[in-house]
């Protein structure tokens, strides 16, 4: 059984027991190109009964080069995301860095996001907390999927039950991560979501060129393997031409081939929900 996440905001609800979706590009790259993924995924998971929450980073604040793209604005970024959430009643969920952003981007988001690397910033898992929204932590790639209790811990003894936790592979050697689904499982043991990231769990980070790679091709792999063993949510970046994106386009879907993956992933879904 999946655990429910019926409370977020303008989350769709439907009577089928599919795994809910967090999804969009990674970064907002420009005024369209938003609005273009979301009119996209809305269809597909509306189709399919899938839950989903629309994600874009409104800044990176992580990049490998002092020159990397980083977004068009916080403002504006912000303001798109709001926009979106309202024009197609959807949730929506951004990346923040510090407590100063996490008491921003409350007016305009639905769900927190902290990132990996900033798992452990107990101020920041506070100033999350506070807000009153959701809470999604990512699982530092430094970190056992058993220490995940004490990010959780902190943000439900600051007075926020609604946290979720998202797998996104740990290191294996300097250049490339790798899944160990028992984390999922060990996660679910804290009673919260748990999201499998098939994007940055298919990075190939520090490469010497400073530009990030990945392994695409492992996107499906990934994803089964998540659906099959119970995983309640996916988390999935996706662009109409990933060779051109701005930021993880080396593990980005295709938009056009969304469809497809996600029809496949239903279906192992609902088999295993028959066992």
């Amino acid at each position: 059984m999946l655990i429910s996440i019926d409370n977020i905001p303008k989350i769709k609800h439907y009577k089928s027991d599919n795994f809910f979706l967090l999804a969009g590009p990674c970064v907002i790259e420009n005024e369209s190109m938003p609005y273009e993924i979301a009119e996209k995924i809305i269809e597909i998971t509306c189709k399919l009964e899938i839950p989903f929450v629309f994600k874009a980073s409104y800044k990176k604040a992580n990049r490998s080069k002092l020159d990397s793209f980083t977004g068009i604005g916080d403002l504006k970024g912000l303001e798109i995301l709001k926009n979106i959430g309202d024009k197609y009643q959807i949730p929506v969920v951004t990346d923040i860095h510090t407590a100063e952003e996490a008491e921003m981007a409350a007016d305009y988001v639905d769900i927190m996001q902290i990132p990996a690397f900033l798992c452990r910033q107990t101020e920041l898992l506070i100033a999350a907390a506070k807000t009153g929204k959701y809470v999604n932590i990512k699982k530092g790639q430094f970190l056992s999927a058993e220490s995940m209790k004490f990010a959780v811990d902190k943000v439900k003894e600051s007075g926020n039950e609604n946290v979720m936790l998202t797998e996104r592979g740990s290191m294996f050697g300097y250049q490339d991560l790798i899944v160990d689904f028992r984390g999922i499982i060990e996660m679910q043991k804290n009673k919260v979501p748990v999201i499998m990231d098939i994007t940055h769990s298919l990075q190939q980070p520090n490469q010497a060129a400073g530009v990030t790679g990945g392994q695409p091709e492992m996107i499906s792999t990934i994803a089964k393997a998540a659906i099959a063993i119970g995983t309640d949510g996916l988390f999935l970046e996706t662009h109409p031409n990933p060779a051109v994106a701005k930021s993880d386009g080396a593990n980005m879907l295709k938009l056009d081939k969304l469809g497809e993956l996600l029809s496949k992933l239903v279906k192992i879904r609902k088999s295993i929900v028959e066992c």
